[in-house]
């Protein structure tokens, strides 16, 4: 038997009703999924099983850390790796489901200033601002419209 036709075998062993249940579980862990998190579910069970077992053992298994600190850094490492800001913004979430303030969660995104930069950390505020719905203080007097400073927002 060939590789392909081995790794072929390998992930149908799981029933469509198997990896429904594991990315239910996933949600019910994490509080999200992500969209790749729903694909690698169906066409690859196999490797999703394995980076989730990596997760859940730096992330979600309760060690010495409680989740709301691993929150605040995971949000912060995010920023700084410039993920998405979906991606940013899931973890925002379940960081104010679990009762961090958006103050606390600013904080973690503003440790990010002198170590990854502005541009990093423009990414993370932006996402943090949708997410919790801030808003600012607009100048009085003439000035040139600077958006926000994401990618998606640059002309």
């Amino acid at each position: 038997m060939t590789f392909p036709e081995c790794r072929k075998e390998r992930t149908q062993m799981a029933t469509r009703e198997e990896k429904q249940a594991y990315i239910d579980e996933m949600v019910r862990k994490r509080g999200y999924v992500l969209d790749y998190h729903k694909v690698m579910a169906a066409h690859d069970y196999e490797v999703l099983q394995a980076a989730n077992g990596l997760v859940n053992a730096a992330y979600l298994k309760q060690r010495r850390l409680d989740r709301k600190t691993k929150e605040l850094i995971f949000i912060t490492s995010l920023t700084v790796m410039r993920a998405s800001k979906g991606h940013i913004q899931s973890h925002i979430q379940v960081a104010l489901d679990l009762g961090l303030s958006k103050e606390e969660i600013l904080e973690a995104i503003e440790i990010a200033l002198p170590e990854a930069g502005v541009v990093a950390f423009q990414e993370g505020f932006e996402a943090w601002r949708e997410a919790v719905g801030a808003e600012g203080i607009e100048p009085t007097v003439a000035a040139h419209q600077g958006g926000s400073g994401s990618e998606d927002n640059q002309d």
